[in-house]
């Protein structure tokens, strides 16, 4: 089996940093501290310059994962708040705790609107707290425990799920709650002095320069949750200071990666919705086949772990059995595998620094001779512009992540609703980061954070598809 990966100057010739290759093209000046964002139209191509960010955040990881001396370990079970219980990630740390009950407790759980689920979370974990968000909910869910002995304290609301995040008995809180509304909590996680088992995107994209200075203030760790950056941590954990050289994401490609590109204007939902390897949620698998998905993680592992943007590429792995890797001073690549299977990495933002041993029953191993090859590709820039716009926006630092993640999200959706074609998605983006541009904040407060992606969703609504893609007149 052969691991065949292009050089970084290789890449960059084919990236976009070269116009031949991408509708977009993305120059950094740093002596000015600007990047100007060149968008071939017509034949022409328009300039339009946006201030970088003058002062990065510390990195979570500076590419390097070493346990301190003197940390706590648990003699039983370790204390864990789930913030988002009923959700995908929630539900898969719970049943990660039911096979170990030995290694992890639940404490405090904070859920949504689904009161049956919950119900039956409270009977099976005994947690101290609980919350949930629609407070109109309450008595239902009061009447849905009415029949069991143990009875939580129960809090609803924003406040209640803040509370389950501060719990005071939780070691570590999973943020399984999605956009920026897991930002709050997180913070007040934070505050509070636990450690993150991250799934919460929004907090790195929108949040970092905020979240990451208040996370080194407190001490607090924060451990990557999804596959690929859980890869990464892995890959890193020893590493010497000034070790790592370059970070290799993965990417399965979506549901168009071996569509030509000239017929990406006809394609519909129902098509981009067709994953290749698994059934996900419809945004996620949009996001994927425009690669959007990896453009924000591209951000989210410079956060993480301190890289350059010049050190961060990405790959297609159609089999999506290397989840990502690293590649080290000496060039030496070191990749973590796997089957896909996200109760892995949750387990180890939970387990961290040690290892849980896992059963073959549930959790399958992995078997190369049955697999056979592994194979690469570099990804089209034309086919996905959405890295040229998600390295751009990394570049400009600040706001300008949260925006660009809150307009694909609004544009995924007015796509998934039928509102704009496919490659309006990219377009829309474009625009509302380019608007964005001359009210870039780069040390934002958590307040204007969450302004700019309000005001980014709105401002993505108001693009008026195809024709130009003008902004609506308000």
């Amino acid at each position: 089996m052969a691991l065949n990966l292009l050089s970084p100057t290789e890449i960059k010739s084919l990236s976009f940093l070269d116009s031949s290759k991408s509708n977009y093209n993305v120059n950094l000046f740093k002596p000015q501290g600007v990047f100007a964002l060149k968008r071939k139209e017509n034949g022409f191509t328009l300039s339009k310059r946006v201030h970088c960010s003058a002062q990065q955040p510390p990195p979570a990881w500076p590419g390097r994962a070493v346990s301190e001396p003197g940390r706590k370990i648990w003699d039983g079970p370790k204390p864990i708040s789930i913030v988002g219980s009923t959700g995908s990630i929630g539900t898969q740390t719970l049943d990660i705790v039911a096979e170990n009950p030995d290694k992890f407790k639940v404490v405090a759980l904070a859920a949504g609107s689904n009161v049956t689920l919950l119900a039956d979370q409270i009977r099976s974990f005994k947690p101290q707290l609980v919350s949930i968000r629609d407070e109109s909910l309450i008595d239902e869910l009061k009447e849905a425990i009415a029949d069991i002995d143990y009875k939580p304290e129960i809090i609803p609301g924003e406040q209640g799920i803040i509370e389950v995040a501060r719990h005071p008995d939780a070691a570590t809180v999973v943020t399984g709650i999605v956009g920026c509304a897991g930002l709050k909590p997180t913070v007040a996680a934070i505050e509070a002095g636990k450690d993150i088992a991250l799934a919460n995107k929004e907090t790195l994209i929108a949040g970092g320069p905020f979240v990451l200075p208040l996370a080194h203030k407190h001490k607090v760790k924060i451990l990557p949750a999804d596959s690929e950056h859980s890869a990464i941590f892995q890959c890193i954990q020893g590493l010497p200071e000034g070790a790592l050289r370059r970070v290799i994401l993965t990417a399965s490609g979506g549901a168009f990666r071996d569509l030509p590109v000239e017929k990406l204007k006809e394609v519909k939902v129902a098509d981009a919705l067709k994953h290749p390897n698994w059934n996900m949620g419809k945004k996620i698998t949009v996001d994927s086949a425009t690669l959007f998905n990896k453009g924000l993680e591209v951000i989210e592992a410079h956060y993480l772990f301190g890289a350059e943007y010049d050190d961060i590429d990405i790959v297609i792995h159609p089999q999506s059995i290397i989840h990502s890797m690293i590649e080290t001073q000496d060039s030496s690549i070191l990749a973590q595998l796997g089957w896909p299977d996200m109760r892995l990495p949750i387990l180890y933002t939970l387990s961290w620094p040690d290892r849980v041993y896992c059963s073959e029953i549930t959790w399958p191993r992995l078997d190369l001779c049955k697999l056979g090859s592994l194979s690469f590709k570099i990804p089209d820039n034309v086919k996905y512009p959405s890295m040229d716009l998600a390295y751009a926006a990394g570049r400009a630092g600040g706001t300008m992540t949260g925006v660009l993640s809150a307009a694909n999200e609004k544009a995924v959706e007015l796509f998934i609703d039928e509102k704009i074609s496919y490659l309006d998605i990219f377009k829309v983006v474009e625009l509302t980061c380019d608007k964005h541009g001359a009210e870039l904040v780069t040390l934002p407060s958590l307040e204007e954070i969450v302004h700019y992606d309000l005001w980014a969703r709105d401002y993505a609504s108001s693009v008026q598809p195809s024709a130009g893609l003008s902004p609506a007149l308000v």
